[in-house]
């Protein structure tokens, strides 16, 4: 019975570029996220193949594609990897001054900006060697699926029916409010729930499709129309569309009023009674006794206390 040679198995070298191949589909890409040089990556990529028996990517008009192969292998190499991480990443102890751990939190782009910051300023404090990466959240993007697999180690969101297939904890509340140009009639003469329907308005594209927002799932239960004349795909661009316009804006409190310091921008207090939006973590039963993760799960807890509904 033959045998591969050993520079032929697969090491978890081989594993995290097979990954990111995979997932950026091009060796270029691959290459910039490892700080490593093309042709070493080009060279793993050569012995995937071999190992593997299968071409993994292939050129089409579009770019290097992965094949179903690849695509069937993805999930279990990242699980391979996350349990070879836990075996030999995952002290019984975390020490945040000297540890370089990575962690990756995808949260959505209206979360407070003040909430962010803190959490910034925190983790520079007492983990100055860790990585922090942020992932913003989209209408395509299986977040469930990136916690399963290890893609990401916490998610922050705002569901009206949180998820229940994993770990959560409530982080922050915020109160939902009205943002307008500051030379907005409204802005002076005050707001009704007839003039909020007969305003025009600037809303965000969806960032999921399973679950209705907050604010959508109100007006629909009273079936209040609104009328929604321009759609942006991020909230951080509605801002600064109402400078000079008669757009209004429905949005958090700590979002509004990070933005109202900056522009000549008008805050109203909503005249349809929303809810106060509740801000959630959740986080993967992997991941859930590991010292790491509990200690950066601690720290968004206690940055989401500092967040008061209506200050």
């Amino acid at each position: 019975m033959s045998t591969r040679r050993s520079d032929d198995q697969l090491d978890t070298y081989l594993l995290r570029i097979f990954c990111l191949l995979i997932t950026e589909r091009s060796v270029s890409r691959t290459a910039l996220r490892l700080n490593q040089s093309q042709p070493a990556v080009s060279l793993a990529l050569k012995r995937l193949r071999t190992i593997l028996g299968d071409p993994l990517l292939v050129r089409e008009k579009s770019g290097m594609v992965p094949t179903e192969r690849a695509l069937a292998l993805l999930s279990h190499a990242k699980g391979a990897l996350a349990e070879i991480d836990r075996m030999t990443f995952a002290p019984e102890s975390f020490e945040p001054q000297t540890s370089r751990y990575e962690f990756r939190v995808g949260a959505p782009d209206y979360l407070a900006p003040m909430f962010i910051s803190s959490v910034v300023e925190r983790i520079r404090q007492e983990a100055p060697h860790l990585r922090l990466s942020l992932q913003s959240l989209g209408p395509n993007f299986d977040f469930e699926r990136s916690l399963a697999e290890g893609d990401l180690d916490v998610v922050i969101g705002n569901w009206p029916e949180p998820p229940h297939r994993m770990h959560l904890s409530m982080l922050l509340e915020d109160e939902i409010v009205c943002l307008v140009g500051a030379n907005h009639p409204l802005a002076r003469k005050g707001f009704t729930a007839d003039d909020y329907q007969r305003a025009v308005h600037v809303v965000p594209m969806p960032y999921s499709m399973s679950q209705r927002g907050v604010i959508d799932t109100v007006l629909a239960t009273h079936r209040l129309n609104r009328d929604e004349r321009v759609v942006v795909q991020s909230f951080t661009m509605a801002p600064y569309l109402l400078q000079h316009s008669d757009l209004v804006f429905t949005t958090t409190r700590h979002f509004a009023q990070f933005y109202a310091d900056l522009l000549p921008l008008v805050i109203l207090p909503s005249p349809i009674p929303f809810p106060a939006m509740r801000f959630y973590q959740l986080w993967h039963e992997r991941n859930h006794l590991s010292p790491a993760h509990r200690w950066i799960r601690r720290l968004l807890a206690d940055c989401g206390k500092q967040i008061k509904p209506g200050s």
